[in-house]
């Protein structure tokens, strides 16, 4: 029988509470994928993510005003 829920951490939504976490101080995109790279072959992070999830997260993320981009960096909004 097909399945049609997946694990939080495999939505946009627990990616990007993983991301936020990752933002205590402004870093760039390839920053932030650089650590969840690392975060995930180390097993930090349960779920694997495509770069191409990682932009859409960020677009998620500055939708709801979570992040802010200046200046090549993101940002986490308070």
């Amino acid at each position: 029988m097909p399945s049609k829920h997946i694990n939080f951490s495999q939505s946009f939504l627990g990616f990007g509470s993983y991301l936020l976490t990752k933002l205590d101080k402004p870093k760039s995109i390839d920053d932030v994928w650089k650590i969840y790279q690392n975060d995930f072959s180390n097993d930090y992070y349960a779920a694997k993510h495509s770069f191409d999830n990682l932009i859409m997260t960020f677009i998620f993320l500055y939708g709801i005003n979570a992040i802010e981009h200046k200046n090549g960096l993101i940002y986490k909004c308070n």
